[in-house]
């Protein structure tokens, strides 16, 4: 039964999203040459023409690699493939605990170089194709191979330790992997801005003494202490435009793309920064990471009870050793299979996202200015190529943000906030 569960499921979410990606690339096609009258005095039609264009090839490029993942994930699975590098390790490796951990290295590493053509098609020809590449070879090559070592050095020993809590901690071992995990997260979120971001892009302090003083009234305001303004050199890497904020506690900092410094005035920068601290005001990102646990929680709790479940392992395709650890295999079929399962419930976490969004939305037309958050926004919808037409059922069932014309018109009805002095 869990084969034919497996398969029915991988075929139904197929379908789907052949079915929404057609829906999605006919509609923008369909409103293709008129831009939206709401959009109409702002955004040029050439800019809107591009949108769509650059919408239409990532819809099409996204739905060729789902089809290659779906084909690798019936090759690792029901025809055998991690069944195949299980034996090849064996052959290699007699001591159990390293077999596995090399199960897990080499798996993820297939993975990651199958994956690696679409990334580079993505980055040095479609984003290319519309401008937004601004990365070389040499800076890509020196990404992937830093990000391969910190998976390494970071990876490696967290999955290490998960394999000895399943082989040595009893029958609540998951509880105790679950824990970990948990830490690990947070350690991550702790000291991922000043330690891992680093390795990978260049912060310096914003220098814009207006706009620092404009920034740090707005956190006063919303009572977000923060630890620093800062820009990243995003330009190096791609055209896109962004500003966020991370960190815990004291380590709080306020970080924005110099992309977006170069396109954005003062106050619609402020307004931008509004809505990201509106997530913060909601608790939007705190209410996340419990959900996160709690949902990894779920799968540790499934993990265990399914790694001494035969059926498991030879119904997606895998004969388990009956004298060895399995753990490694259950950690990676869980892992493989999980999304398959869990496809069809994306729009009930788009629709809280976007939920989210609104709030954050209504939060900074409150402590800032709905009408320069709407000519942030709009900038950044024609800087970015964000299609202002997306079809309806596409956009409810896998977007994060609510759709151009809608936030904007709900922005447009919002209370205008009171005038705020800026010291300088």
């Amino acid at each position: 039964m869990l084969t034919l569960l497996f398969v029915a499921l991988l075929l139904a979410g197929i379908t789907v999203r052949v079915w929404l990606a057609s829906r999605q690339i006919r509609h923008v096609v369909r409103h293709r040459d008129a831009v939206p009258p709401e959009f109409s005095a702002r955004i040029g039609l050439v800019s809107h023409q591009r949108a769509a264009d650059y919408t239409v090839a990532r819809v099409r490029l996204g739905l060729k690699e789902r089809f290659f993942d779906a084909a690798v994930l019936i090759v690792l699975t029901l025809l055998g493939g991690l069944q195949a590098i299980a034996t090849w390790i064996s052959s290699l490796v007699d001591n159990d605990f390293a077999r596995q951990l090399l199960l897990i290295a080499v798996v993820g590493l297939l993975l990651g170089l199958l994956e690696l053509p679409f990334t580079l098609w993505r980055q040095f020809r479609l984003e290319g194709r519309f401008g937004f590449n601004r990365m070389t070879p040499g800076l890509f090559f020196r990404d992937t191979l830093k990000g391969l070592i910190l998976t390494a050095v970071i990876g490696l020993p967290l999955a290490a330790a998960v394999l000895w809590l399943m082989a040595r901690a009893g029958a609540y071992w998951w509880l105790w992997a679950w824990a970990l995990w948990v830490g690990f997260s947070l350690l991550t979120l702790l000291l991922g801005p000043t330690l891992i971001a680093p390795l990978f892009n260049k912060f310096t302090p914003l220098e814009d003494a207006e706009l620092g003083s404009r920034i740090r009234q707005l956190a006063q305001r919303c009572g977000f202490a923060i630890d620093g303004l800062f820009v990243m050199d995003g330009s190096r890497r791609s055209g896109h435009g962004n500003a966020y904020f991370t960190g815990f506690g004291k380590s709080r900092r306020i970080v924005f793309f110099d992309t977006l410094l170069a396109r954005l005035d003062g106050p619609e920068i402020e307004a931008v920064l509004a809505h990201e601290l509106g997530h913060f005001a909601h608790r939007h990102i705190v209410k996340r990471i419990v959900m996160s646990f709690v949902l990894a929680l779920g799968f540790f709790a499934l993990l265990g009870w399914l790694a001494g479940q035969p059926w498991f392992y030879t119904q997606l395709g895998v004969m388990p050793q009956l004298g060895g650890r399995n753990d490694a295999m259950a950690l990676l079929l869980l892992f493989m299979v999980v999304p398959v399962f869990t496809f069809l419930f994306t729009p009930l976490a788009s629709w809280y996202s976007r939920r989210d969004e609104f709030q954050a939305d209504r939060y900074a037309a409150e402590q800032s200015s709905a009408r320069q958050l709407v000519s942030a926004l709009v900038k950044l919808y024609d800087d970015n190529a964000a299609t202002l037409t997306p079809d309806p059922i596409h956009s409810a069932f896998y977007d994060s943000h609510p759709p151009a014309a809608i936030r904007i018109r709900h922005l447009s009805q919002a209370p205008v906030a009171p005038v705020v002095a800026v010291q300088p």
